[in-house]
């Protein structure tokens, strides 16, 4: 089997009233207004010709198949404010 590295890094320009804050876990997630949380993760898309529209699957054996593939994920969120 292969090893696949894949980095992404998103900026984000986010409304004032979103909050950087920790889960129990010490693990950061994004604070929402109407107390929503938004964590940005890992989530595959496919699509049957690489020049189509991109989707997630109703496949969902397929889906956590891909998942289990993920031996590691790295999340870091850094707020800047201006």
């Amino acid at each position: 089997m292969k090893k696949l590295s894949v980095t992404m890094k998103l900026e984000m320009s986010i409304p004032d009233d979103w909050e950087l804050v920790k889960t129990s876990t010490g693990v950061d997630v994004l604070k929402l207004p109407n107390n929503q949380f938004l964590d940005l993760t890992f989530e595959p898309l496919f699509a049957t010709d690489p020049e189509d529209t991109w989707t997630s699957t109703d496949d969902e054996v397929f889906l956590n198949d891909v998942l289990d593939l993920v031996e590691s994920e790295e999340v870091a969120y850094e707020l800047k404010t201006n």
